[in-house]
């Protein structure tokens, strides 16, 4: 077990909707605000989307994101992580654009497509706020989140021309092998950081027996790598005690899980990475710093990017 690791807020993502909670940040300050305070509750990164700040559905709008990122930049150093994932349904080009536009320090980078299902969410809710949310959530049933070979390839040039670090969301173990084959093949470049994202319907199932099998796996496959874990759901706060104990590093945030324990809505990101860093502590693992994040991961540093 470390006795440091890297705690991530993902912030709001594109899978919860307004509907689910009160608490969703949407517009450009909510998304920062929360940010700043995950930053100040031991978060080292803050994984980034955006949203149409009146309707709350998931955006690609560049604007958005400069509103989101400087207004964090001149408020705190946490390492902001921009997805490369966007929201369901936009296309490899409107995903891609962030790189280009901004230049961050770290990006996602999913590695392989998937079936995101979330439209079993629909029978939760009776009523809802906006008339995209449950159409975007039905939509699932019949939806493969696309990355190809082609696009991984396309993705890897980018992010090795604007410098920044992929951060591999392994959502199942065939994925390994898709990152051994473009490591093989030159595209993306050693030492990796990987996220294992766990517990999505289409994915692999959030257990400790798979989380080991993911990183013996990945181990057996590309040698040395740093690593997260994320997990959806109920299963945020075991997993990543889990990983901890493993001596991984650990995501928590809104886009994972609405719920800051049993049954009680997080009002904040905030409150679900208070709650990590808590058992992280009675562990004896501390949380590192941007600037040991920075170090560990081997980002080029705020000063390099575009925004």
């Amino acid at each position: 077990m470390s006795k440091k690791a890297i705690f991530t807020a993902a912030i709001t993502g594109g899978i919860h909707t307004p509907t689910m909670t009160p608490y969703l940040p949407i517009t450009p300050k909510q998304i920062a605000d929360e940010t700043v305070r995950a930053w100040e509750a031991g978060a080292s990164v803050a994984h980034i989307h955006v949203r149409n700040p009146e309707t709350g559905q998931p955006a690609s709008s560049l604007d958005l994101y400069r509103e989101v990122i400087t207004d964090i930049k001149s408020r705190c150093d946490i390492v902001l992580c921009i997805t490369t994932g966007g929201g369901l349904g936009m296309s490899t080009e409107q995903r891609v654009t962030v790189l280009p536009a901004f230049e961050p320090e770290l990006g996602s980078f999913n590695f392989g497509s998937i079936n995101v299902a979330l439209f079993p969410l629909l029978s939760k809710y009776s009523d809802f706020k906006f008339p995209w949310e449950p159409a975007y959530l039905a939509m699932t049933e019949d939806y493969i989140f696309p990355n190809t070979f082609k696009s991984l390839r396309e993705f890897s040039a980018a992010f090795k021309k604007y410098e920044t670090k992929p951060e591999i969301e392994i959502y199942d173990v065939a994925m390994i092998n898709n990152l051994a084959y473009m490591i093989e093949k030159g595209h993306i470049q050693k030492p990796v950081y990987l996220q294992f994202v766990m517990g999505l319907l289409g994915g692999i199932p959030a257990t400790i027996e798979n989380l080991i099998f993911l990183y013996k796996t990945a181990k057996e496959t590309i040698g040395d790598f740093v690593w997260s874990v994320c997990a959806a759901g109920k299963n945020q706060l075991n997993m990543g005690t889990a990983a901890l104990l493993l001596g991984g590093n650990v995501r928590v945030g809104m886009e994972d899980s609405l719920y800051a324990g049993k049954g009680n809505l997080a009002k904040s990101n905030a409150e679900q990475v208070e709650n990590i860093v808590r058992i992280a502590r009675l562990l004896g693992v501390e949380p590192t710093t941007p600037a040991e994040t920075r170090k560990i991961l081997g980002l080029k540093g705020l000063d390099k990017v575009k925004y």
